[in-house]
């Protein structure tokens, strides 16, 4: 069965409460759930995690190696800023999907460069809560997964 890995970086545990007219008003919890009633429709499973620490992101891409077939990967604002996160996700042979809730194109321009892209299958921005399912059918259709 595939087996896809939800992650998580910073502030997105406070989502539905920060920043709503930019990022939403859906939960951490109710994306999570979506994920998996997105993944039991597709037949593969799903673990979703979160962490606000970069140190934690990187073991987790490390470690996914051999336990995960793909990765979708809001990498947060460590997007802008990880040399770390990049090498992890160059050093594993997982691939990642990246994933925003807002367009980062359209916002600052400091928004506008992501490490994770060049290292990333591909990118997927400004859909909001939906981006994850969409991340989710992108990352199936490279594997090979029928759906």
């Amino acid at each position: 069965m595939t087996s896809l890995l939800i992650l998580n970086g910073p502030n997105l545990n406070l989502l539905g409460t920060r920043q709503p007219e930019v990022y939403g008003k859906t939960t951490l919890a109710e994306v999570e759930a979506m994920c998996v009633d997105k993944a039991k429709a597709c037949g593969c499973s799903v673990t979703c995690l979160q962490s606000n620490h970069e140190g934690e992101l990187v073991d987790t891409i490390q470690a996914a190696r051999g336990t995960y077939d793909g990765i979708v990967l809001n990498a947060g604002a460590y997007t802008h800023t990880s040399v770390a996160l990049m090498d992890a996700i160059a050093s594993v042979d997982v691939p990642v999907v990246e994933l925003h809730l807002s367009n980062i194109h359209a916002r600052e321009e400091f928004r506008h460069k992501s490490y994770i892209a060049p290292v990333a299958v591909g990118q997927i921005c400004g859909f909001g809560p939906d981006g994850y399912s969409l991340a989710m059918d992108a990352l199936l259709s490279y594997l090979g997964h029928a759906q």
